[in-house]
């Protein structure tokens, strides 16, 4: 059957893309519409698929305020690790360094210093860390001149090494972005790596960092620990505790409970052994980079991607691994409710465009011979369930049931009618006890709650009860499904750069 599919995949390159990248879209609204029709002529059939999805639901749910609430305490722990006095131990400690590429285009230069400034202050010492500062050509010399300089005057002398990088526009077969951006540094930093003697391939680290990112202070010096107790450093990528808290306070209620619990969930993600992916600031080490050709410069969504042609690409010997730290994050934001609102929306429509990387992953689970079948198959199944089911949890949770009983009243009269909302509420009940644990790991990790006034305090917990369905449908089901449709429709996206203030 494999053998039979890489023939079809190879006779038909073309067709074979577009079919895979029309999946997505095809399943998504599938499975937000079956409810729909299905209520006329398979009521039963809709309200078995709703009860499994209920259990599926409550499974997913439970497992995630798990891993979470295990992570949130591994987080705790390692903040007070002295990474620095188990690194000094080790053989070769002092032989590592770090790369740290902050790709920018148009981000105010107060952004770009405070992520310096998190750089400077690690505990590793600034004299092994190289920022590498790529700019973008299309920004305009008005923009990165000033920005160039400024960073310049205040770093110089901080970092012994740093780098600035200036990727050309309308190059050609490219997609403006962060990937594009970052090949092109990494292109640049390979001429320099064989021409600098303290840089040791085998003891160096790339990593991709947002350029709104605050590193906490022990996270190079944990990396350099993960990386020389490593038993494979080179097939590696370490994955910190992402969380969009940098100004949770100052955004809109709405925009702020979306980002609040997203920031659980990539918490609960630390602790997905069977699955385990990076997301936006991640590292790996130059010779893997190396090894699989840079960042593609021809795509949009990067971090997945990356993982997938290291893992394909090394015979799926590389895997992620966590970094029990904080990384703090910018939620998107722009000035006044509106420009804020329409940031989120774009931010989570170019994070659910991801799903055109599912042609490519699928295409290279076909295609490769050498990782056992359900190894591999468990790695992309773990991406197909992100994607595919992106756009629609909201709607099989708050509305297939009520269109079920509103367009057959008939069916909803039967026995089985009649007790489908109470087996869907004695299923779907325990999670608010998920719930209540995305709350706690919330509050205990926001570092500024506990300096915010009583009554925000008081609506804290509150507004996450209250608005998460809006915020769901809002920031989650209606951009992941526009994302779908373009897809299945080739209407591809560019890459819109979330504003910073």
């Amino acid at each position: 059957m494999m053998d039979r599919l890489r023939e079809v995949l190879l006779k038909y390159p073309l067709a074979s893309q577009r079919f895979l990248e029309i999946l997505p879209g095809f399943v998504s609204w599938n499975f937000i519409l079956f409810p729909v029709w299905g209520a006329l002529f398979f009521p039963e059939l809709v309200g078995v698929f709703l009860l499994t999805f209920y259990l599926y639901w409550l499974y997913r749910s439970g497992i995630t305020a798990f891993r979470a609430w295990v992570s949130y305490q591994k987080i705790r722990e390692e903040k007070s690790r002295d990474f620095l006095g188990e690194l000094a131990r080790l053989k070769n400690a002092d032989r590592v360094r770090h790369i740290v590429v902050i790709p920018t285009y148009n981000e105010p230069v107060e952004t770009l210093v405070r992520t310096l400034d998190a750089l400077a202050v690690q505990t590793l010492g600034p004299e092994k860390i190289i920022p590498v500062v790529a700019f973008e050509e299309r920004a305009g010399e008005t923009i990165n001149a000033p920005r160039e300089l400024l960073i310049r005057q205040k770093f110089a002398s901080v970092f012994p090494r740093l780098i600035f990088t200036y990727h050309p526009s309308a190059l050609a077969g490219e997609v403006v972005g962060k990937s594009s951006n970052m090949a092109w540094a990494a292109r640049e930093l390979n001429q320099l790596v064989e021409k600098e003697e303290t840089w040791d391939r085998d003891f160096l680290t790339i990593s991709s960092a947002d350029a709104d990112v605050c590193f906490h202070p022990s996270h190079f010096a944990a990396l350099s620990w993960y990386f020389l107790t490593s038993s494979q450093p080179h097939r590696r990528i370490w994955q910190g505790a992402m969380m969009f808290y940098n100004n949770i306070d100052r955004i809109p209620m709405f925009m702020r409970v979306f980002n609040r619990l997203f920031t659980v969930v990539a918490i609960s993600g630390l602790r997905r052994q069977d699955g385990m992916l990076n997301f936006s600031t991640y590292s790996l080490s130059w010779k893997l980079l190396e090894d699989i050709g840079f960042w593609d410069v021809d795509v949009i969504p990067e971090d997945f991607r990356i993982f997938f042609k290291a893992y394909f690409g090394t015979k799926g010997t590389t895997r992620v691994e966590p970094i029990y730290l904080p990384v703090l994050a910018d939620a998107a934001e722009a000035r006044g409710f509106w420009p804020t609102f329409v940031n989120t929306y774009q931010q989570v429509k170019r994070w659910a465009w991801g799903c055109s990387d599912d042609a490519y992953i699928l295409k290279r689970w076909a295609k490769d011979k050498e990782i056992p079948f359900w190894e591999k198959s468990i790695r992309v199944l773990r991406v197909l369930e992100i994607h595919f089911l992106w756009p629609v949890n909201w709607f099989l949770l708050t509305v297939s049931l009520p269109i079920l009983g509103l367009l057959n009243k008939q069916f909803m009269s039967t026995p089985f009618g009649q007790l489908l909302p109470d087996l869907a509420g004695w299923i779907l009940s325990p999670t608010v006890l998920a719930l209540l644990v995305f709350l706690f790991v919330d509050l205990r990790s926001q570092p500024n709650f506990r300096h915010l006034p009583l009554w925000r305090k008081m609506l804290y917990p509150v507004e996450l009860f209250v608005i998460t369905p809006i915020s769901g449908l809002l920031f989650s089901a209606l951009p992941g499904l526009e994302a779908h449709t373009r897809l299945l429709l080739g209407k591809y996206i560019e890459y819109r750069v979330t504003e910073k203030i």
